[in-house]
């Protein structure tokens, strides 16, 4: 496994983040991988799966000879190469006498492996097989329609673990709004037995219907191909329960003395405190000044004008005893 080492830099604490837990995860990333022996058609395969999800996928094209999947000690590596590229989704490859066009599918959870479906590829048609307008060729990153048609959909196990795993690989990131002018593409699964799907990728046309909602006209663009179930692997029931766990959202903080009416709408009360008129600050009072400086200086301003104050009356009483004195001595001569 990758040693787990402490980032040096900012740009390495930037990556950690990005792939840390979030509540809302971005889309699955989906690795592609070759096994020891491939054949054109699956070389083929995943060359159009990889052009399917180009805005979110990683191809390796080199030959993994130690990958087993459905093996104990055969997923090791494939456990390192989802932690490495950050991918939770993958499909590996291989070619052999027994199981010939093998194709697996599967996921992971804290990049262990998860759950995995086994898949034979028969009657594949490429996308270039396909001849129609390029202006209605889907767009990558947008997002697709899904049409399952059959009662084994809903019937057989294998068929639902094959349906969830496909919406898994193709539906790219959940959004909670959609731009219908977006909606250019559609994927239709039809199981015809309980172990055959056929797989086709249509590309979705719009025309003039005569009234607000259009005629839709799906034109198939490729990949094609029939889908043989053959070996799937689900999760333990523990792994599956904490898989399943759902992070509690952030409660939204409540307003205090808001409410909100259809007519005026966002109403709030403000209550002001009654202003201390003595204590606010006047024009000739220094702004820089501190309160306790400020204080002292007015104190001292203060005690001064008492000191004059008491200076004053205290020379007024000496005069008046001057005059008094002397206004006895005119009155003795």
């Amino acid at each position: 496994m990758l040693r787990i080492k402490t980032p040096k830099s900012l740009r390495a604490k930037r990556e950690l983040e990005k792939r840390a837990p979030r509540l809302v995860e971005f889309g699955k990333k989906t690795l592609l991988l070759h096994g020891t022996k491939t054949s054109n058609v699956l070389n083929a395969v995943l060359t159009e799966i990889y052009h399917l999800k180009k805005d979110n996928a990683v191809k390796y094209s080199r030959r993994n000879d130690n990958i087993r999947p459905f093996e104990s000690g055969g997923e090791t590596s494939l456990e390192f190469y989802s932690l490495k590229t950050d991918c939770s989704l993958f499909v590996y490859g291989s070619h052999s006498k027994k199981r010939p066009d093998n194709l697996v599918i599967g996921r992971t959870y804290d990049h262990h492996i998860y759950d995995l479906v086994e898949l034979g590829v028969e009657n594949f048609k490429s996308m270039a097989s396909f001849s129609y307008d390029k202006r209605i060729a889907p767009l990558i990153g947008s997002k697709p329609f899904f049409a399952f048609i059959g009662e084994g959909f809903e019937n057989n196990d294998e068929l639902k673990h094959l349906k969830e795993v496909l919406l898994d690989l193709f539906r790219g990131q959940v959004v909670k709004n959609l731009n219908l002018a977006g909606l250019d593409r559609v994927y239709v699964c039809t199981a015809v037995s309980p172990t055959k799907v056929l797989f086709t990728h249509c590309a979705l046309r719009l025309k003039k219907s005569g009234n607000i909602v259009p005629k839709m006209e799906l034109v198939e663009v490729g990949p094609s191909m029939d889908l043989v179930v053959r070996r799937h692997r689900r999760p333990d029931e523990s792994l599956r329960k904490e898989a399943m766990k759902i992070a509690p959202e952030l409660t939204k903080k409540k307003e205090k003395n808001v409410s909100k009416d259809p007519i005026e709408g966002k109403i709030g009360k403000i209550y002001v405190p009654d202003q201390q008129v003595g204590s606010a600050s006047l024009p000739f009072k220094p702004k820089g000044v501190k309160r306790e400086r400020r204080e002292a200086k007015e104190a001292k301003v203060e005690k001064k004008q008492k000191e004059s104050e008491a200076k004053e009356g205290k020379e007024s009483i000496k005069h008046s005893e001057k005059k008094r004195k002397k206004q006895k001595d005119d009155d003795s001569v």
